[in-house]
């Protein structure tokens, strides 16, 4: 395929696709912007987690310090995980409006690359959290075999 062809099969951004087109921007500005409130609680439950799991462990007598650093590193890392797919579906949403707004084939064509980072991530953990089911199963069945 040549990649100079500007108009695939003479494709046409109209007034009903520039409509829709601008509603998806404006609802994934909304959901970025909900997406990087909960990463932020994530952050914070992270952190007193980490803290009230240690002081919980601590007054029963028990260390609990190398526990409370394990879900405080957990949640982080959960939160950092769950930032980038939002990021990428906010630089979609600006980009597109800034597309629509000034007719800018730049931004229409960043918002669109915006938008395959965002999905590409998303299917590539999910592959990976797929893999990491199967392998657990495979585990507990063997496990399971192994005990009768």
């Amino acid at each position: 395929m040549d990649s100079n062809n500007q108009n695939l099969f003479d494709l046409q951004i109209d007034q009903p696709v520039t409509t829709y087109l601008g509603e998806t921007a404006k609802w994934a500005k909304f959901l970025a912007i909900v997406g990087f409130v909960f990463c932020g609680i994530i952050a914070l439950v992270a952190i007193f987690a980490g803290s009230a799991m240690s002081a919980a462990f601590g007054s029963a007598g028990i260390d609990g310090g190398a526990s409370g650093v394990i879900v405080t590193v957990v949640y982080l890392i959960v939160a950092v995980i769950a930032f980038f797919p939002y990021l990428f579906l906010f630089h979609f949403a600006n980009k597109m409006q800034r597309a629509l707004r000034q007719n800018d084939q730049f931004s229409l064509t960043e918002s669109f690359k915006n938008l395959k980072s965002c999905y590409k991530f998303v299917g590539i953990l999910t592959i990976i959290s797929l893999s990491f089911w199967v392998i657990m199963i495979a585990i507990a069945l063997i496990t399971a075999g192994a005990l009768q």
